[in-house]
């Protein structure tokens, strides 16, 4: 898929002079590339304004284990794909991004690996595991010396089955006429793919959590971890889910914000499988009265667009993840810098000895604004 022209110019934050790798044989020592957090242009104005509590947030899609193969990634040398050299690589990702808050997506080996690799470094865990055979999910570390953690709840989007007025739009979509190949709808499912019970069912999951900060007003921020089905001929179910995820998402806040007797901020993350502009992320910035939260793009709100891209590979080079938020009290000072095209530790696609993922991570540090 072609990335619009407008995507491809690269704001400051944007990093394209990264160390430069020559050959193969040079890649095979290099070490992960750790991108970095570069102060946006307001950064002293809002220090004026802010309780002076900063915390940093990063969404990240580490590609999991199970999903990687020689034959769905021939472009990636076969060394850097296998476990112990990926896991290794994203756990010192994590140890150098240092984030307070990590949402991560396609995590696998949670139990195995990650939960005690994450305690080690400080971080305490959630972790929602997709249903039926599949053996990725959906995780948020934090840092218990950053926030307390007050509510969860989990989102398991496979219950669109059970909401009549969402199958009955399902039904209506025109999409539903696409045909699927063997690979994408296995044995009676590709009779059925125009079965809305059939189409909702994805085994697609998120997480929902309150956390009070450990700042001196103790600011409550909602936040959402998300990871919408990969289809992009499916329109339909995505739609279904980005507005289930919403639906979810304003019923939680208002919990909170009942329980706690506050207005809390709200964070959402993931990979949402979706490119700038189509119907997906038109619906997620939505301000319309319908919309049943307002919340915009972190990236195209602080810096004007979104990254060039957050997702590369040969086959497909484009944005799939995003931070957006509705914020009360919270405001970005700087945003993790993602490679441009035409950085050497990206060319011949991802994931690589630089990167351990096909996808990027995003971020941002937030201060925390003086209550009203």
């Amino acid at each position: 898929m072609l990335v619009p022209s407008c995507l491809l110019r690269k704001p400051p934050f944007f990093a394209s002079t990264l160390p430069r790798v020559c050959s193969n044989r040079i890649n095979t020592m290099a070490k992960p590339v750790c991108s970095k957090f570069v102060p946006l242009d307001n950064y002293e104005g809002v220090m004026n304004t802010a309780d002076g509590f900063k915390f940093s947030f990063i969404s990240y899609n580490i590609l999991a284990q199970v999903y990687v193969k020689s034959s769905y990634f021939p472009h990636s040398p076969s060394s850097c794909l296998k476990w112990k050299a990926r896991s290794e690589s994203v756990l010192t990702d994590f140890k150098n991004l240092n984030a307070d808050f990590f949402c991560i997506q396609e995590l696998d080996e949670y139990n195995s690996f990650y939960k005690s690799k994450m305690e080690s470094l400080g971080y305490s865990s959630l972790y929602i595991k997709r249903v039926g055979k599949k053996r990725d999910g959906c995780g948020i570390f934090y840092k218990p010396s950053s926030a307390q953690l007050l509510e969860m709840e989990e989102i398991d989007y496979n219950d669109l089955v059970n909401c009549a007025n969402t199958v009955n739009v399902i039904r209506n979509n025109k999409v539903l006429d696409i045909e699927e190949t063997d690979a994408q709808i296995q044995g009676s499912e590709k009779h059925q793919s125009n079965d809305p019970l059939v189409r909702l069912k994805r085994d697609c999951v998120g997480l929902l959590a309150a956390f009070k900060l450990n700042d001196p007003s103790g600011h409550i921020i909602v936040v959402a971890d998300t990871h919408i089905y990969w289809d992009p001929t499916w329109i339909d179910v995505k739609l279904a889910q980005a507005k289930y995820l919403l639906s979810r998402l304003s019923q939680f806040k208002e919990l909170v914000s009942t329980k706690f007797a506050c207005t809390p901020s709200v964070l959402v993350a993931g990979d949402f499988n979706s490119t700038p502009g189509d119907e997906v992320y038109q619906y997620l910035v939505s301000t319309s009265e319908a919309a049943p939260i307002k919340l915009c793009s972190l990236y195209a709100t602080a810096n004007g667009g979104e990254p060039p891209f957050t997702n590369c590979t040969p086959d497909f080079t484009g944005t799939l993840d995003y931070i957006f938020f509705s914020a009360t009290r919270l405001k970005p000072v700087s945003l993790l810098e993602v490679p441009g095209p035409d950085s050497p530790d990206i060319v011949g696609g991802l994931p690589n000895y630089n990167h351990p993922s096909d996808h990027l991570p995003i971020g941002a540090e937030f201060l925390v604004l003086h209550s009203s």
